[in-house]
Formats: C-alpha cells, sequence, structure tokens
C-alpha cells in the first residue's frame, strides 16, 4: 500500500501516511483539494485533487458540505494556428482583385498551409484556397479587359490636354491682337509673340507629340498681321504639326498621322477661338483663307 507526505495548514510535512488516512482526514475536513501531497513514488508536490484514487472522497466531501464536485481537468485547448492561417487566406483571397491579385496569391499559399496543419473544422480553410485560386485564374481575364479601357482613357486623357493647348493658344493670339491694333501676330516669329500671354511653354506641347521637339503646333501663315475683324471666324487659326518653334504654314504641314484616338481625330483652332476634334475625312472643307 502506498505511502504518502503531506504539508499542513502550518506549512509543516507529516507523513509518511497511509492512503486510509488521507481519505479520514479529508473526510474530517482537514484537507481540501489544494493540499500540497507527494507519495513516496513522487519527486515533486502535487495537489491532492491531482490524485485519482482520492477523487471520489474529494467528490464526497464537497457533496457533504453542499458545494459542486471539483470540475475535472480541462482538456488541453487546440491549437488556432491553422484556423487562423485559413482566415488569413480567406480575407486575402477576398482582397485579391484589389491587389491586382498579389493577395490572392499569398492567400492561396497560407490556405494550402492551413489545409496541411488543420485536423478538423477545414471549410474556411478551403474557402481560402478556392476564392485565392479562382480571382488567380480570373485575374489574366480582368486585366485583359482592363487594360484596354485604361489605354483608351489615357488616350482620351491626352486628346483633351491638346485640346486645352489649342484653346490656350488661341486665346493668347487674341490676347496679342487686342493689344497690337486688332493685328494678328505675324506668322514667322508668332510663338515668341504670344509667349507672354501664356502661362507655361508646356501649353506649346501635345502630350502624344515628340518629347524632345517645343513646339508641335503650326500657325496659318496667312493670316499673319491680318485685322482680325476681317477675318471670317471659322478659319484656320492654330493646328497639329510635327513640331517646331514658330512653325507656320498651311494644310501641307498639317499631321500625315494624327495623334489621337488611334490615328483618327486632329485638333484644330479656329479664328474665333472655337477648337475642334477634326477626323481626316473634314481636313478638305477646312477653311484656311481668311
Amino acid at each position: 500500500m502506498a505511502n504518502y507526505t503531506l504539508i499542513g495548514g502550518d506549512q509543516k510535512q507529516y507523513g509518511p501516511v497511509t492512503g486510509e488516512q488521507l481519505r479520514q482526514w479529508i473526510q474530517d475536513g482537514r484537507l481540501n483539494p489544494q493540499s500540497q501531497v507527494k507519495a513516496e513514488s513522487d519527486a515533486e508536490w502535487r495537489p491532492l485533487s491531482a490524485f485519482p484514487e482520492f477523487a471520489d472522497a474529494l467528490a464526497a466531501r464537497a457533496a457533504a458540505r453542499g458545494a459542486p464536485p471539483p470540475l475535472p481537468a480541462a482538456a488541453p485547448p487546440v491549437p488556432a494556428g491553422s484556423s487562423g492561417l485559413a482566415i488569413t487566406s480567406l480575407v486575402l483571397g477576398i482582397l485579391g482583385p484589389l491587389t491586382c491579385g498579389i493577395t490572392a496569391l499569398f492567400g492561396l499559399i497560407l490556405g494550402v498551409m492551413a489545409l496541411a496543419k488543420a485536423k478538423g473544422g477545414k471549410s474556411i480553410a478551403i474557402a481560402g484556397v478556392v476564392v485565392s485560386a479562382f480571382f488567380l485564374l480570373i485575374m489574366p481575364l480582368l486585366l485583359a479587359m482592363l487594360l484596354p479601357a485604361l489605354a483608351a482613357a489615357k488616350e482620351r486623357a491626352r486628346e483633351i490636354s491638346c485640346l486645352n493647348n489649342e484653346k490656350q493658344l488661341a486665346i493668347a493670339v487674341r490676347m496679342y491682337a487686342a493689344d497690337n491694333k486688332d493685328q494678328y501676330p505675324p506668322a514667322a516669329t508668332w510663338c515668341d509673340a504670344i509667349r507672354s500671354f501664356v502661362g507655361s511653354e508646356k501649353v506649346f506641347q501635345c502630350p502624344a507629340g515628340d518629347p524632345g521637339k517645343r513646339c508641335h503646333y503650326a500657325y496659318n501663315a496667312k493670316l499673319s498681321g491680318l485685322d482680325e475683324s476681317k477675318v471670317d471666324p471659322n478659319t484656320v487659326l492654330i493646328f497639329e504639326t510635327e513640331g517646331g518653334w514658330n512653325a507656320s504654314g498651311g494644310p501641307e504641314l498639317m499631321l500625315s498621322h494624327p495623334r489621337h484616338t488611334r490615328g483618327r481625330i486632329l485638333v484644330v483652332a479656329f479664328a474665333d477661338g472655337h477648337v475642334e476634334a477634326v477626323t481626316p475625312s473634314r481636313l478638305n472643307t477646312l477653311r484656311w483663307d481668311p
């Protein structure tokens, strides 16, 4: 029969005593589940409740006192690592469309890792893998649909910028005329003549033009020095050309390959200051003579 040593309420050691003696002391209320006890085969002290052989005596004592019996030892917690990986995988997969598939790639990797670690409840991990893989598969299709739209938007933005540039140049020409007895600037130096009426030299450059050229627009040479009141308002004033500071002339300087809307649009400013996006089919109808 095993013998035990115990630490009393006065913090002194007692024993060795038999198991029957310990049962009696439990019944008498001299010992409780937290009392420190060591069997003769043990190297460390343990609470009395850790000895299965005294569980019935402790339960009987608790019942006699009207208290609930001691709870059984709690099961060890299940590691949450795999669950955390699964949730992270699902979230990264959902964010895939917002990050061009980058988070979906990591979501797929974490989802596979969560499946490998999970011992049960794999539904979240499976969902993370499926969502991430889905967005990775459709991402090329989304990009194929999105890139042309982005390219078209960029091209449209350049066209609008070019329209605004010519509008500002046309206004600058009219401002020059107002300060010079209503006469248009000379063709040979028109850029220099209106430079002070333009906020920045960037206005002379089309976003779609050769960045090495200082100016991408030409001036209708037939308007050189003319009285503004004697010029038909629908006469071409400024138009797109290959480039060159103070470039002037007529239709021969027009771009042979339009810069905008995939080669279908040229930007032209008229004597009254309005600007139009003109198709090549309309070039023959433009008025060049004042």
